[in-house]
């Protein structure tokens, strides 16, 4: 099944440093980018990420210090990514849990802008946990009927996840979906906000998941002491909490929606 784009999409998978984000750098990264038109431009490379990548990481990815330190660093190619990827919608697997924060978190750490306004994000296992509840490797078994090659590298994946979300439009055409509320709905269809909608599992407020929004829409926490609690009622009772979090290992996008919070309840 051909992709139904009203714009750019931009599948894209990332192979780092570890798994924080907020810590984690970018040591590979593969875009596919898929016009409305249905062409494609495909592009893989290596950055160095300026710090140590850890033995056990590189058991996974197969990427070492060595392999990297002549390749420019993130900063260096930041200006060309955003402008590559343009206004695209985002897709990856796993995406919106480690993907989409930890490049903004690479964006946020030079001094190139890369907005998430009027940007769709579709996380491919969102869709397949929700439809099947399956990895990767499984879902490319499932789906294509054949087993991945070169798993753990940007590029193979990339392709995957591609290759896999086109297929699982093609699988649950007109299939029905029960939510765990009874809704019924058919949720997979050839439309980038509709996907969106269904694989955004989360009311975060940061992309980390530090932040929720509840009922009503306020920003709350989701860990610690205060967590279930109004930020801006944190700050009014123990105002200490906000110095705390700007100079905790928080990540950069979470410490931006402090502040706009903070700012507001002054």
């Amino acid at each position: 099944m051909n992709l139904k784009l009203s714009k750019p999409l931009v599948v894209f998978d990332l192979e780092t440093t570890g798994l924080v984000i907020g810590q984690a750098h970018i040591v590979e990264m593969s875009m596919i980018k898929v016009n409305p038109d249905g062409s494609e431009q495909e592009w893989t490379f290596r950055l160095n990420p300026t710090v140590h990548i850890p033995e056990e990481t590189t058991a996974i990815h197969g990427i070492s210090d060595e392999d990297v330190k002549d390749c420019p660093t993130f900063a260096e190619l930041a200006r060309k990514i955003a402008a590559f990827i343009g206004n695209a919608d985002l897709c990856g697997y796993n995406s919106n849990k480690f993907d989409v924060p930890l490049l903004v978190e690479e964006f946020l750490r030079t001094d190139v802008e890369f907005s998430l306004h009027n940007r769709r994000f579709i996380d491919v296992q969102n869709i397949f946990h929700k439809m099947e509840s399956r990895t990767l490797s499984g879902a490319g078994k499932f789906y294509l009927n054949k087993n991945l090659e070169d798993a753990h590298t940007a590029n193979a994946d990339t392709r995957a996840t591609l290759e896999v979300l086109k297929a699982q439009l093609d699988k649950y055409d007109g299939v029905e979906y029960k939510d765990s509320d009874g809704k019924v709905s058919v949720p997979i269809v050839n439309d980038m906000q509709a996907l969106a909608d269904f694989t955004n599992v989360h009311r975060w407020a940061d992309l980390a998941g530090h932040l929720i929004y509840d009922k009503q829409g306020k920003v709350c926490l989701n860990f610690g002491k205060h967590k279930g609690k109004a930020l801006e009622e944190v700050f009014k009772i123990e105002p200490s909490y906000y110095e705390w979090m700007m100079r905790s290992e928080f990540p950069l996008s979470t410490k931006c929606v402090v502040s706009e919070i903070r700012l507001r309840s002054i």
